[in-house]
Formats: C-alpha cells, structure tokens, sequence
C-alpha cells in the first residue's frame, strides 16, 4: 500500500465501504443508489458546489433515470426551460430543420435545458438526503492498489492537509480528468473525434422562432459546428466545436475570446441571433475529449460517465450517460460485494451496455461529420445505424438521438405515406405476417380434433440461442437467461420459462412433449397449469418470429 508524505496531525481517515470520486450526474447517480442499497458511501468532490459545467442540454432519456434516483420533482420545480426537441442547419441547404421528441414518445415528449450549477447540485443534495457523506473540496490524486485490487484512494484537501481513505471498491466518476484510465494507461483517443470546443454565455440573445424557441439550436459552418442552449436563468450557452489543431493554433494566436467571435462570424443563422446579444462570461476551452477506456472495470474499480468515456456532444448525450453508467456502475459494485464469482461477468455486461448506448451516439455523430446530406438522408442512414428497419427512418432517428429504446410500430408513417414504397411494404409484409399468424393460432384453438397446441411440433428461427448471463434487477445484477437473435446478438432478457422452452425445442418435440419433459415431477394440477403456460409461450414466441414455424400434421 501507498503511504501518502504527510504530517500525520494532518492526516485524515475516511474509510468507507464505497468511495465515489467526482459528484457530477455520475457520482451523484452511482452514490445515491448505492446508499439504497446500505452501503456506506463517500463521495468525494474536488470543487465546491455549485460550480459551473457545461452540457446543459438534456435528453428524454434521462427523464425517467432522475425518477429513479427521486430527484425528478427537485428537477421539475426548478424551472428549468422544457425542452421538446432541436433545430438544426446541416446538410445541403442552409434552410433549418426541426425534430420533436414527441414523435415518438407520448410519455417522455420533453427533456430540460438545465442551468449545470444547479442541476448539478440538485443531484448532490440528493444523494446526501440518502446516506452519501459528501466531502467538497476533496481531490483525490490517487487511487491505491494492492496487486491489481483497488482498496483506496489518496487525496488533498483544498483548505489544507492530506491523507487516505481505504474502502472495498471505489467508483471513478471524475469526469474528464479520467482518474482510474490515466492510472493504468487504458485511455483510447479517438482517431476520428480530434475536436476541441470553446463556449461562454450570452445574454438578450435572440430566441429561435415559435414553436422551437426551447429548442437547441446546431449550426454546422466551415470548420465545425455551433450551439446555442436557451436556459432559464436569460443567459443562452454558445459554443463552437471545431477541429483541435485548428482550434489551438487559433486560440493561441488571438485568445479564447476573440476566437470564438470569429467562429460566430463566420455563421448565418446563430450571428443573427446573437446580433443585440452580449458576450457575459469568460470563454472556456475544452480540448481533445472523443475517447474510451479500454475495460471500464476491475477488481474493487468501476469507471462511470466520462471517467470510462466521452463522445462528440453533437447530440448532446453527455448527461444520460453519465446517470444511465451511475446506475449500471452502482448495480455492479453491489454485485461484486455481494457475489464476487459474479463480478467479472457482470462487468462485462456492464460494459455491453454502456458501451452498446456510447458507439450509436458516436456512429450517429461520425455519421454527421462524414457526409454532407440532406434531413431526409440522414434519417435513413439513422436507420440504418440503429438496426430499427421496422420503423420510419425519421422516427428512428428522433429515437437514437434522443437516447430512448424503440417501442412498437410507428404507424404514422404508413398512415400519412411519408416513407419510400419499398419501406411502407416491409413493415406492412411485417404486420400482415404477424396477423397472420395470429389468426393461424385462433383456428388451431378452435379445433378440438388438432387438440389446440400442444400436438404441433415449434421450429425455432435461424439464430435463436439462450445463454447464462447476469442480467439487470432490483439495484443489482442477478443470474438469469438472455435470448440471443440475429438482429440483436447481446442479448435480451427473458423469463426462466421462455428459457426453458426454448431450451427444448428441437424440431422434433411437440409441445406436449415439451410439457412433459419440463413438468414430469408435477402433479396433476401442476402440470395442467404448467401446459396452459407452455403453450401460451409458444404462441407469443411464434407470433413474434421467433419460432419460425410450428408443424400440426
């Protein structure tokens, strides 16, 4: 073990089961679910709170993470603007285009422009009313190992002095000092993303017209892109994203300010709307951020939010990830404390996931910055992306950006004639075979001499496996099955029976025998319902595609 030099007057224990480094969305989310759990948690914040961040811009996605974390009515009183999608000028054309994410989410229909100090600190003082110690003005400098097994951290107090704090597992959320990655030489640059931003805050800027007035508004010009971030407090978040070589040389040369005055210039639509507005703060520079560590887990380590991670903000993704990784991270660290033969193999899927959620902001980004297409493009190269051919282009794309998951088919888009003919009848081929099979289903109920079901042999479609893995719960990662298809080859969770089921299915069984070689301990009332539950498995498994066929004669 380290010893750090210090006096020993000076010398401070915080030892704790969980150490949290950084209170941004990702401490604060990981911190405060773990304190749910029971552990005792200490979170440790090299700043004072509040302090100013940038990333203002949320998406719907994160809406339902602060609910988790109790801290959505805190949001939601705080008066922050609603916002309900963006407004865009990229592509062929300097025209402005607009999404709203009420196309394709009723319940989530808006996200927030949030003012970073006090959001920040809403989630802080959140955590604290569930247990979490939290120390401002603690800097850890450096996590302590024993072999390869993280047991605490070091760390100076900015109003003096120094020591250490042993713990079980620590959570890296330090943002983009990427404590944990620098530490043990794992930070990946993207080769693609070789960016740097410089932002201040304007006031009496110029808001976009109605309805788009909440919007964020994305400006691409020569030599990158532009935002513009209304907030609640009157002040409008400007910033310019351009090339890091380019970026540097320029502020070097003229500084931050005037920099960022001659991006604006050289834009339409965002120096229009800052023509009567005034510059309030001082311009602030971030370098080189595109990156990924290379495992984001470890024994007693976990690497959360832009510790383990970050991507061009273009569609302003930052936020969720942080809450959804804190989340994820807490059920990890739970997990491992409770189950270490699990440890490894949660990880992994936490990675997955984490990892699965990063590539298609930055494939939607990437995407952006390599072509130069039209709206109606970039919505179809979105569905392709995302994998979501059931869907309308436009709608997949408002669904990967707004980092909300696909849910059912999107009718509108049939009913209104806003997609290609050749796309209208795959998701009509879709629907008529899933009716179809519906119907085939009804008849074979109705006839008592095919005895309903259970005299058909299922055929599983090409592609269908189960497999053993750990898989999200209550605050924690437990054992279970995921089902594996060809469209998503991670995985999705599934039922013990449906893994059962499938476990059976041969081509040969019918789904009697099924019954019987899956309930031949159960008496006759078990088995009876055991039947009723096969077979209803069977019909919803072979109306989804994913048994391919069921043979009755």
């Amino acid at each position: 073990m380290n010893t750090p030099n210090s006096n020993p007057e000076s010398n401070l224990d915080l030892s704790s089961d969980i150490i949290v480094i950084g209170g941004g969305p990702a401490g604060s989310a990981a911190a405060t679910m773990l304190a749910r759990k029971g552990w005792q948690v200490t979170l440790l914040e090299r700043e004072q709170f509040p302090r100013d961040h940038v990333g203002e811009s949320l998406l719907p996605a994160s809406i339902p993470i602060l609910e988790e974390l109790g801290a959505l009515s805190a949001v939601e009183d705080a008066g922050f603007l609603k916002k309900y999608g963006a407004t865009m000028v990229w592509g062929t054309g300097d025209t402005p285009w607009s999404w709203y994410f009420k196309e394709t989410s009723q319940r989530y229909p808006h996200s927030y422009q949030v003012w970073r100090p006090q959001f920040d600190q809403i989630l802080l003082d959140n955590a604290k009313d569930q247990g979490v110690t939290i120390l401002e003005g603690y800097q850890v400098t450096e996590v302590i190992f024993d072999g390869d097994e993280a047991i605490g951290v070091e760390f100076t107090k900015r109003e003096g002095g120094n020591g250490e704090a042993q713990c079980r597992f620590v959570v890296d959320a330090s943002g983009q000092s990427t404590l944990l990655a620098r530490h043990l030489n794992s930070k990946q640059w993207d080769p693609f993303f070789q960016n740097l931003a410089v932002y201040a805050y304007f006031t009496e800027a110029e808001p976009l017209p109605d309805p788009d007035q909440n919007n964020i508004f994305i400006e691409s010009y020569r030599y990158g892109w532009l935002w513009s971030i209304p907030l609640h407090t009157g002040r409008t978040s400007v910033g310019a994203v351009v090339d890091s070589a380019i970026g540097q040389e320029g502020i070097q040369k003229n500084g931050a300010k005037a920099f960022l005055e001659a991006q604006l210039a050289q834009s339409n639509q965002t120096r229009a709307q800052l023509e009567n507005a005034q510059m309030d703060s001082e311009p602030i520079v971030v370098r080189d951020w595109s990156y990924t560590a290379e495992k984001l887990y470890g024994p007693g380590y976990i690497m959360a939010g832009d510790s383990a991670c970050f991507v061009d903000p273009l569609f302003s993704s930052g936020v969720h990830l942080a809450l959804m990784s804190g989340v994820l991270a807490s059920a990890y660290v739970t997990t491992a404390l409770n189950d270490p033969s699990m440890a490894d193999a949660a990880g992994q899927v936490y990675q997955e996931i984490y990892l699965k959620e990063y590539n298609q902001f930055r494939e939607m980004a990437r995407l952006f910055y390599s072509s130069n297409l039209s709206a109606e493009s970039y919505f179809w190269e979105a569905r392709r992306i995302t994998e979501k051919d059931q869907y309308s282009p436009r709608h997949s794309f408002i669904q990967a950006v707004a980092g909300q998951p696909a849910r059912g088919y999107e009718r509108v888009v049939l009913d209104r004639g806003q997609a290609p003919e050749e796309f209208v009848e795959s998701v009509r081929t879709v629907e008529t075979e899933r009716q179809a099979r519906t119907q085939w289903l009804a008849a074979l109920a109705s006839d008592p001499q095919r005895n309903q079901i259970l005299n058909a042999v299922p055929r599983l479609a090409e592609g269908i496996q189960v497999q053993r893995k750990p898989v999200l719960a209550e605050g924690e990662f437990i054992q279970g099955h995921v089902m594996n298809t060809v469209s998503q080859p991670e995985g999705v969770p599934c039922s013990p029976l449906v893994a059962a089921v499938i476990s059976e299915i041969d081509g040969q069984k019918s789904v009697s025998d099924i019954v019987d070689g899956l309930g031949g301990h159960l008496d006759q009332t078990g088995h009876a319902q055991l039947e009723d539950a096969v077979s209803r498995t069977i019909e919803i498994l072979y109306v989804d595609g994913t048994i391919a066929g069921l043979i009755t004669e």
